[in-house]
């Protein structure tokens, strides 16, 4: 595992500038094009994840960061279970002026890359991530960092799309993902490269086996994951040491 690769990018700090270039341009329609691309199931995934850390989400101790928040989807359905202040995280600015507003600007948000957290070691209880890890510029260093502000006895859960291990389902999700995205999120968005990548960015990036092989290399315990919708989509959860 090293990190994603935008076409004609070199380097973490071009990727990383690239990667946060584009998600500022399609931001404005970034919801929208989820519920259609998804048929609406993403809301689905999103509230399985919080169900599957609810033991944690309700104590009103426990401190928990969604990372690469995004639009805060996912932010705000954890705080549905939580009596916890939810904090939110992400790299892009106009991102994190969509999750500001969705909050009613309650939630606590910072701007930060997730490879260089400015947290305290152990700092959180857990960490959740929707569809951002396979954006990092480095997976490795993602992890460690994870791994770092994570207090021990910790949880991480990684939402991530992967692909179906059933080789007829993989080549009609293969089919819908070169053709369908690329064009509709070029319709809505305005931006061509973005829905070229993201389609690509899951099918170059690990399988599910190969993201937990690289949880556990990486100093995490109890690694599993969950595949939802027949694969299309993949939630590893894992504790610190």
């Amino acid at each position: 595992m090293t990190g994603t690769t935008p076409p004609g990018v070199r380097g973490e700090e071009q990727t990383a500038r690239w990667v946060r270039d584009m998600f500022s341009q399609i931001a404005p329609r970034y919801d929208l094009l989820n519920h259609l691309l998804s048929f609406n199931i993403d809301r689905t995934w999103r509230a399985r994840v919080a169900r599957r850390v609810s033991h944690i989400l309700q104590r009103p101790d426990a401190r928990v960061l969604d990372l690469c928040c995004g639009t805060g989807d996912l932010m705000l359905a954890l705080q549905e279970r939580s009596p916890a202040r939810i904090l939110g995280s992400d790299f892009c600015h106009p991102m994190l002026v969509s999750a500001a507003s969705k909050s009613g600007n309650r939630a606590p948000l910072f701007e930060a890359d997730a490879l260089h957290l400015p947290l305290a070691d152990g700092a959180l209880d857990l960490v959740t991530m929707a569809f951002g890890f396979r954006n990092l510029a480095n997976y490795e260093k993602g992890l460690a960092e994870l791994r770092r502000v994570v207090r021990p006895g910790g949880t991480i859960a990684i939402l991530e799309f992967s692909q179906p291990p059933n080789a007829a389902l993989a080549a009609a999700y293969g089919f819908y993902s070169r053709n369908i995205p690329p064009r509709l999120g070029a319709a809505i968005s305005g931006s061509n490269n973005a829905y070229e990548y993201l389609p690509e960015s899951v099918r170059k990036f690990p399988g599910a086996e190969g993201l937990a092989n690289a949880m556990r290399a990486a100093g995490f315990e109890n690694v599993h994951f969950e595949r939802m919708t027949f694969g299309v989509v993949t939630l590893h959860l894992a504790e610190t040491q």
